[in-house]
């Protein structure tokens, strides 16, 4: 299937491991021109090598890194594509009184915010070309737990700007999706300081264990697996792509059917 990728301008935040790294890699093997944001750019030396990928060293907690990653773009031309990867959580332990103003405020910055900073960047330019704009959230959007309090209001109200803003640039040519994955197999999870070792740490078990316990509390997952990080920028190609042309204000969740109700 032919997506008409080729050559589009697409910007990627959070570019540089993980979700967002597949996907820079995904849009360049469809022919794009991506310019890939990240606060270090290291892991994307070898893609650029090989792909049209532009590595831009860009802090989105500034509106000044948002600016000067579009601006990047710029050279290419306007932004066709804006994939607001950005985020992060802290696994929350020791109960929600325990989360302190200055946890909610970064949580709420890096999940939010850079999003709103980003796409208030590249908006000028996605009117232009009629593009496309896909948000990574989380299924905990919609399963609030306590153990990330503070990320999934964080990603509740990243899908509640997503369909805001989808109402207003709808009738201008521009369409914005969510993508709201559950677990994936990324440093969130199985990283220094992720999911597994936070929760592993705490309650004297391995590893493998932890992951077992957290999954196991969500309630299960119907596949058996985690997501690739790969399975979600196949999906955020497609809604960046004209295939997908009538699909704006839309979330997507990519969880292995760990949400049970409908």
């Amino acid at each position: 299937m032919d997506l008409g990728l080729k050559n589009k301008v697409v910007v990627v935040t959070g570019a540089s491991r993980g979700i967002g790294f597949a996907t820079v890699r995904a849009f360049a093997q469809e022919g794009a021109r991506v310019i890939a944001g990240a606060r270090t750019v290291d892991t994307l030396t070898e893609l650029a090598r090989e792909y049209d990928v532009t590595p831009v060293v860009a802090d989105l907690g500034t509106a000044e890194g948002a600016a000067r990653l579009v601006e990047a773009a710029a050279v290419f031309g306007p932004v066709d594509v804006l994939v607001n990867n950005v985020g992060g959580l802290t696994a929350r332990l020791a109960g929600v009184t325990a989360v302190s103003d200055e946890d909610w405020v970064a949580t709420l910055d890096a999940n939010l915010l850079t999003t709103v900073r980003a796409t208030r960047a590249a908006l000028p330019g996605l009117l232009e070309t009629h593009g496309a704009i896909v948000n990574i959230g989380s299924v905990n959007a919609i399963l609030p737990d306590p153990s990330v309090v503070d990320y999934a209001a964080a990603k509740a109200a990243l899908a509640s700007y997503a369909k805001s803003l989808s109402k207003e640039v709808g009738p201008k040519g521009v369409r914005v999706n969510t993508i709201s994955p559950g677990p994936v197999e990324t440093d969130l999870w199985h990283g220094k300081g992720g999911v597994a070792e936070t929760v592993g740490g705490a309650m004297g078990i391995s590893h493998d264990q932890a992951v077992e316990a957290v999954v196991a509390g969500l309630g299960g997952i119907a596949s058996g697996r985690f997501s690739l990080p790969e399975e979600v920028a196949d999906l955020a190609l497609f809604l960046a792509s004209d295939r997908s042309g009538n699909v704006t204000g839309a979330d997507f969740t990519i969880d292995g059917g760990m949400i049970k109700t409908i």
